[in-house]
């Protein structure tokens, strides 16, 4: 199949800082369109389970916490890469006023010389309620923050906003993009139909995460009508799309680590409604919302290998792109079919077993040469 994809991939920095500027070199020079950085303070994972008998990359990473600020990372990232998009996976509104977000990225536009993608979302618990941030109306939230920092990009001198959650008066912000008039483009992680239909009316891409292909063309569908009834041009936004991927040569050694603590972990980020969908609920209960009542430190390592025994294989097998080189690619044709443009691509078969970091990445280098020759 003769398609046009674009193809990302996960380059969050981990210490030592060094080894993270030779791994954006590499992620460049493999041929990649872009790379995508995390914007967290805690990570998923409880440090209760973070020992080598549960997650084998506890041998080489201190703390599943280990997370540098993200706009220093991409800063050092864009001045050691002179092609590869660097974006945000994804940033949210709670931790940064929507001003300060806009200088960040028009800053981060020149030292990448137009390659900055502002990716941000409604946000995760994890990163706001633990740090005394209250959680409130977060789509709203996000929508009246994507108007303002579009209006200080788009304006000159001084400009003024009466919203719910922020106040400008007379507020400037003069520093113009590194291109004229050509803006960091911002890419919105929406799933929902209320987030779908704010990428239609005000976002540049869309980044959701692990959909199938034909629920992605559905939710494709309501940003492409939202944009239609805004008076935009559906085409002027970039269907993208967030995929864990566990790959091997042998599909049955996909399967086994399915079956594996780091899986399962992020299955529990999965709203109850998802568990339903296999006649279970939620481990932590009916009422759990993963995305927001899944804080990690809160969690001893009993209850956790507890939570785990009750997540079944057929839920972790739709909830992550796993197979062979040659299954994935076909995959990656059928999203294409609905709509996709642009796929990054986290390999996480290594954070399952250890000893496959060479031969997964191998296998990705695969798809790689398949779509970008």
């Amino acid at each position: 199949m003769d398609i046009d994809i674009k193809i990302g991939t996960e380059g969050t920095f981990i210490p030592p800082f060094d080894r993270g500027i030779d791994t954006i070199k590499r992620i460049e020079n493999s041929g990649y369109d872009s790379v995508w950085f995390a914007d967290h303070l805690m990570g998923w994972i409880p440090e209760s389970i973070w020992t080598p008998d549960i997650i084998e990359m506890s041998k080489i990473q201190n703390s599943p916490h280990d997370f540098y600020d993200v706009y220093s990372v991409m800063s050092v990232a864009a001045w050691n890469t002179k092609n590869i998009q660097l974006g945000t996976s994804v940033t949210e509104t709670f931790r940064r006023h929507p001003a300060v977000l806009a200088q960040i990225f028009i800053t981060l536009d020149h030292i990448s010389k137009g390659r900055a993608i502002l990716g941000i979302g409604t946000g995760e618990g994890e990163n706001i309620i633990p740090y005394g941030i209250k959680w409130e109306k977060p789509v709203s939230r996000l929508e009246e923050a994507i108007k303002i920092i579009k209006l200080l990009w788009e304006n000159e001198g001084k400009v003024s906003f009466d919203g719910k959650f922020w106040k400008l008066k007379n507020a400037v912000l003069s520093i113009k993009p590194y291109e004229e008039k050509k803006y960091p483009p911002i890419w919105i992680a929406a799933h929902g139909p209320k987030m779908c239909e704010l990428a239609g009316r005000l976002g540049d891409g869309w980044i959701p995460s692990n959909f199938n292909p034909k629920t992605y063309k559905e939710k494709l569908d309501i940003i492409q009508n939202s944009a239609k009834k805004a008076g935009r041009n559906p085409e002027d936004i970039t269907p993208g799309l967030w995929c864990n991927l566990i790959i091997d040569e042998d599909h049955n050694e996909c399967d086994k680590l399915l079956e594996s603590a780091y899986v399962k972990n992020y299955s529990l980020i999965q709203s109850n409604e998802y568990f339903e969908k296999f006649g279970i609920s939620h481990p932590f209960g009916k009422d759990f919302y993963g995305l927001l009542d899944y804080i990690p430190t809160n969690y001893d390592r009993e209850t956790m290998l507890e939570a785990f025994s009750k997540i079944p294989a057929k839920l972790c097998d739709e909830s992550f792109l796993h197979g062979t080189p040659d299954e994935i690619i076909s995959k990656i044709e059928d999203y294409a079919k609905a709509g996709l443009k642009h796929i990054v691509l986290y390999n996480i078969t290594y954070n399952c077993d250890i000893s496959k970091v060479k031969s997964s990445f191998g296998c990705v280098k695969k798809i790689l040469q398949y779509f970008k020759g």
